[in-house]
């Protein structure tokens, strides 16, 4: 997951990877330009969190049923 701590929607995604119990690599954008521009590379767009899953697909500010629909498919949560 690519964010930054003053980022509101990072903070809700955090939140909810946490309490579903989903092992995530934290990446902060806010203090690694190279990582910043992973992101954008990635989403498209300036825009956090970028979320990359597994399966190499990517959610770019995903809302919490969205992120837990595409965990549930991906067999990530039951």
């Amino acid at each position: 997951m690519y964010g930054a701590d003053w980022c509101g929607d990072c903070r809700r995604t955090k939140a909810q990877l946490d309490a579903l119990g989903v092992a995530y690599l934290y990446l902060d954008v806010e203090h690694d330009d190279a990582l910043r521009d992973e992101a954008i590379a990635i989403a498209g767009r300036q825009s956090i969190p970028v979320v990359v899953l597994p399966d190499g697909s990517h959610l770019v500010e995903p809302s919490n049923p969205d992120l837990e629909a595409r965990l549930t498919e991906l067999g990530i949560i039951a």
